[in-house]
């Protein structure tokens, strides 16, 4: 797929803009890109869903920026994109970064936000030792090159085994890593660094909530989506088995049938009920 490309806020942002419907925005997870979420596209697009990924700033194809980057810049550019394709509301689902950024939007751009769905991502801030660790990391990436983060992060990625059972996958994963760019990684880790706790504003949200975790996932364990969904009145919990967290790469069709169920009732198209747009 080509990518598009926009000039917004600043820098050339690339998406993808697939199918037509109700919109569904998709952000990627650290040190990641939207080439994360091709096996979610094409049963999207078939269902009767709009779907826009972008490139985060510093990921993918989009380009790295001068400025120091945070939640709030990412969540500005979402919407910068939303506003340029003349998207006033969607179900926004965000994986891991994605999630913090997804949480940023909600504090800050409630009325775009139509439906969150949340994978494998956490609403606590860092620890002091986290975040020792993120900046640590980020000056070895400026210094040493994105290897450095793709041999930290790699191994975190998957379930046991599924690295050796998919290796073709694992090599593909670690290549989107080895490949972005050091100042949108750095940017990365500083901006998950410095994000706020979301965890009391959980029983603010008020939009339809999916939370998605993983029963292996080495780097985001299950106390964290369960706390995401007990703290969200009315959110509905999944918890995908022999999945890690990249968790709709390895398991697709699971991971499919949980976001499409949680759509026909959050953000319903002609396809599946009659109706054309959300429940806000």
């Amino acid at each position: 797929m080509i990518a598009r490309h926009a000039f917004l806020s600043g820098i050339m942002t690339a998406y993808d803009d697939v199918g037509s419907g109700p919109a569904i925005v998709l952000i990627h997870g650290f040190p990641l890109s939207r080439a994360m979420w091709r096996p979610q596209l094409g049963d999207l697009v078939a269902a009767g869903y709009r779907v826009i990924v972008p490139d985060l700033r510093g990921f993918g194809e989009s380009d790295a920026s001068d400025d120091p980057c945070s939640m709030e810049l990412y969540s500005d550019d979402i919407v910068a994109l939303l506003d340029h394709l003349e998207i006033p509301q969607a179900v926004v689902a965000g994986m891991s970064m994605g999630g913090y950024v997804l949480f940023n939007l909600l504090a800050r751009y409630p009325e775009r936000v139509s439906g969150a769905v949340f994978v494998v991502t956490r609403s606590v801030a860092d620890d002091t030792a986290g975040r020792a660790r993120r900046l640590q990391l980020a000056t070895e990436v400026l210094k040493f090159g994105p290897q450095v983060v793709a041999d930290s992060f790699h191994p975190l990625m998957f379930a046991a085994g599924t690295a050796e059972a998919r290796p073709k996958l694992a090599e593909e994963v670690y290549g989107w890593m080895v490949t972005t760019a050091s100042r949108g990684l750095a940017g990365g880790l500083i901006a998950m660094r410095e994000r706020q706790d979301a965890t009391p504003w959980l029983e603010l949200i008020r939009v339809p909530s999916l939370v998605i975790g993983a029963e292996q996932d080495q780097a985001c364990p299950l106390e964290h989506p369960r706390m995401i969904a007990a703290g969200i009145r009315d959110s509905r919990l999944e918890i995908i088995p022999d999945g890690g967290h990249l968790v709709n790469l390895e398991q697709p069709n699971h991971f499919n049938h949980c976001l499409l169920d949680f759509l026909r009732t959050a953000s319903p198209t002609p396809l599946n009920d009659g109706t054309i747009g959300c429940r806000c």
